[in-house]
C-alpha cells in the first residue's frame, strides 16, 4: 500500500503523522485489497480539515471532516473512513454468504412466509373469503 501524506498551509506533526499511520494499519487489517491512502490535512484559519481517500479495487472510499486541531480532524476522518471499511466488508461476506441463506430460507420456504406474511389477497386488494 502506497501511502501519501500531504499539508496544505500548515506543517504536520510526527506525531500526526504516526497517528495516521498507524489507523492506516488499522485499516488495512480488514479492508485487505487497500492500493493506495492519500491523507490530506488542510489549515484554514482556526479550523482543520483531515480528507482521506482509500483506492481500493475497483472502487475508492472517502472521508472529510474539520476540527479544530489536526488530531482531531484526523481521528474523525478516520472513524468515518473505518465505518465505510466495516459497511463495504460486511456487503461483501454478506454476497459471498449469499447462496448459503437462499438455500436456508428455500427449505423453509413458503410455510414459514405463510406464518409470517398474514393474509393473501386477490389482484383486487380485499382479503380472501372477505368480498
Amino acid at each position: 500500500m502506497r501511502t501519501h501524506v500531504t499539508a496544505r498551509h500548515c506543517e504536520i506533526d510526527p506525531e500526526d503523522r504516526l497517528l495516521a499511520e498507524q489507523r492506516l494499519e488499522k485499516l488495512a487489517r480488514f479492508i485487505h485489497d487497500i492500493l493506495e491512502a492519500h491523507v490530506i490535512l488542510t489549515a484554514e484559519n482556526y479550523r482543520h480539515v483531515a480528507e482521506i481517500t482509500l483506492k481500493l479495487k475497483g472502487r475508492e472510499i472517502a472521508g472529510r471532516e474539520e476540527a479544530n486541531s489536526p488530531r482531531l480532524a484526523l481521528s474523525a476522518a478516520f472513524d468515518r473512513i473505518e465505518h465505510q471499511g466495516r459497511k463495504l466488508k460486511e456487503r461483501r461476506l454478506d454476497w459471498r454468504r449469499g447462496d448459503r441463506t437462499r438455500a436456508i430460507d428455500l427449505t423453509n420456504g413458503p410455510a414459514e412466509a405463510e406464518k409470517e406474511g398474514g393474509e393473501e389477497f386477490e389482484s383486487g386488494g380485499a382479503p380472501r373469503g372477505e368480498e
